[in-house]
């Protein structure tokens, strides 16, 4: 389909897989093709669950904040951005993600809009926002809480810690465990065990179990997209992005 993002598929199955290693950060365009092709893939009739999967050796590490990946409109970018986010939260199929490596910022914020998320051992589940003096966004205020409950959520968000894939097990942020190396294979299983039942009433039960998600969704991401664009520049946001790319401890001051 492009060089960043292919598309198969298996059967009754979509598979999408974001090429962009080894971290496979997004920008508006590849997320705007990813939700063109998955709701081309949902219209066809034929294909009852999709995969979301990515090339490299992290599964997706978000909007790249470091090299100015929301330009000198963050508003608008922002709103552009999450704006295909809400598409893909809305489709109307099951979606399964394979998520290998890293699920960092937005990347966590992508593997929470799937319905489902396959994990190993090493994967690793990084709401990191806090670390680069920022709020969170892609949906995660309402999603992650849906997800591991308001406390969890809390958790992940103030401390910015990483969950392993062992524990996002065990808290429900991950829906299946498996060895390393079998992730593509066990989100594609699983995604054909959906595909087995009856299309229609599937698609009538994501509706009904959504609804709530999309409805709170809408002003979600408006508050995310002005709390971001305010803290973006601010000394701590500066100090965040600096300690990121020297692989240091930042040091905030609370300006």
């Amino acid at each position: 389909m492009s060089e960043e993002l292919s598309v198969r598929v298996d059967g009754h199955v979509g598979v999408l897989e974001i090429h962009r290693p080894p971290n496979n950060h997004f920008d508006h365009g590849v997320l705007r093709r990813l939700a063109d092709a998955a709701e081309e893939l949902a219209e066809s009739g034929d294909c009852r669950a999709l995969v979301l999967c990515s090339e490299g050796r992290n599964f997706c590490a978000g909007v790249d904040f470091a090299a100015g990946g929301v330009g000198d409109d963050p508003v608008r970018n922002l709103s552009a951005i999450y704006g295909e986010g809400l598409r893909l939260f809305s489709l109307p199929v099951p979606v399964v993600a394979a998520v290998q490596g890293a699920a960092v910022g937005g990347g966590l914020g992508l593997a929470c809009a799937a319905d489902f998320r396959v994990a190993a051992p090493s994967t690793r589940f990084h709401a990191n926002f806090g670390r680069l003096g920022l709020h969170q966004g892609f949906g995660l205020s309402v999603s992650l809480p849906g997800i591991v409950g308001r406390q969890r959520a809390a958790d992940m968000f103030y401390t910015a810690r990483r969950v392993t894939g062992t524990e996002a097990h065990a808290i429900g942020l991950a829906d299946l465990l498996v060895e390393e190396g079998a992730l593509r294979r066990a989100a594609v299983d699983h995604a054909r065990g959906i595909a087995a039942s009856a299309p229609l009433a599937v698609r009538s039960m994501k509706s009904t179990l959504r609804a709530d998600l999309l409805a709170a969704l809408p002003a979600a991401l408006e508050r995310e997209i002005v709390e971001q664009a305010r803290l973006l520049g601010t000394k701590d946001n500066e100090a965040g992005i600096a300690a990121s790319l020297d692989r240091a401890e930042p040091a905030f001051t609370g300006e």
